[in-house]
């Protein structure tokens, strides 16, 4: 059976790295979990680092994370849904919002509660996803400040996630100007400035995130090192957090090029063949993987001699060069898999979790 494996001395690894570097720059951060898709013992690998926050996008998510850690702070990283209100404050300590209809109804739950919930106020920047338009931010937390059962944690925005803007220092320096005008106009302090992302992680080095944005909220980086401006690997982080193995089902030996009237594949492709592949042959592996568990795209074989030459609904096919002959049948190819390729993978109940010993 195919499985995806985490790692936890790599994960501990990027953990205290990431700790260490914020920490130097004075930003304080949390992990974003939402990859995990709330399977629990990944969740435990994550909340044994003892995170100061968890920011999960899934309900069901937090509410996983507190049934391990009941008193890890949980914050709900997107508008919530007016008809799940009573599940957000079951599960999670804050909430980003945007819309002041659905604060008030927070508000309305949280009185009859006898509590009070926090938010953070998202602004649009310029990626065009959730956000208060900035001309209506004074207005708008006025009517938030006047709820008796709310309280404003933060102020923040999200970059790159829609339209791949990209953080930038006048943007940052924006945002920070936000907080101080709003905590001037009203007296109140925003603890909060988060507009720190994994994307943003590598704008500190060249001190192009100012003193005023205070918080990350970290995810990519943490399970694949990775710098999100040159799509690398940062070079003290690691990126094999996650490997993803399959298992061979099938190696022969067979032509390179398919036989007989060409159509479409179940993919919509038509796979294109090379003209001095004619008559040649290459050993190829089928695996116990396909597209309704993850993209083609999103998967590299560790072994660079390999190539993924395509696959079906469920099965994977590989040229596995001059190592053909050396695997059989039950051996397990290991691959690299990025951020979406995780995330598919999590989500795909034919696809074993494991822990690596």
């Amino acid at each position: 059976m195919a499985y995806l494996e985490l790692k936890p001395s790599s994960l501990i690894h990027n953990f205290q790295h990431l700790d260490q570097r914020l920490g130097h720059y004075g930003k304080e951060w949390g992990v974003v979990t939402k990859m995990l898709c709330g399977h629990p013992e990944y969740l435990e690998e994550v909340l044994k680092l003892k995170p100061k926050a968890v920011f999960d996008s899934r309900l069901s998510n937090l509410a996983a994370v507190k049934r391990i850690d009941a008193d890890v702070e949980t914050v709900y990283i997107k508008p919530v849904p007016r008809r799940s209100i009573s599940k957000l404050l079951d599960c999670a300590d804050v909430s980003f919002n945007t819309e002041i209809g659905t604060i008030e109804a927070i508000n309305a739950q949280a009185g009859e509660r006898g509590t009070t919930h926090q938010v953070v106020i998202m602004i649009e920047m310029g990626d065009l996803r959730e956000g208060v338009l900035r001309e209506d931010l004074v207005e708008f937390y006025s009517r938030v400040f006047a709820l008796e059962h709310i309280h404003v944690r933060g102020i923040g925005t999200n970059l790159n996630c829609m339209n791949g803007i990209m953080p930038s220092n006048d943007k940052l320096i924006q945002l920070s100007l936000y907080q101080q005008l709003l905590e001037a106009r009203f007296d109140r302090r925003i603890p909060w400035v988060t507009a720190g992302t994994s994307v943003t992680l590598a704008l500190l080095s060249k001190n192009q995130v100012p003193a005023g944005v205070n918080h990350f909220r970290v995810g990519e980086t943490l399970y694949f090192g990775k710098n999100l401006f040159s799509g690398k690997t940062f070079s003290s982080m690691k990126d094999d957090v996650f490997r993803f193995k399959a298992e061979v089902i099938e190696i022969q030996e067979k032509p390179m090029v398919a036989e007989g009237i060409q159509g479409h594949n179940v993919a919509g492709e038509t796979p294109v063949f090379e003209v001095d592949d004619m008559g040649r042959t290459s050993h190829r592996a089928i695996l116990d993987v396909g597209l309704l568990d993850i993209a083609v795209d999103n998967l590299k074989p560790v072994n660079a001699n390999f190539d993924i030459i395509g696959a079906s609904s469920d099965m994977l096919v590989v040229d596995t060069g001059d190592h053909g002959r050396r695997i059989k049948v039950g051996d397990f190819i290991p691959f690299k898999v990025d951020y979406m390729g995780v995330l598919s993978l999590m989500n795909s109940r034919y696809i074993d979790k494991r822990i690596a010993s």
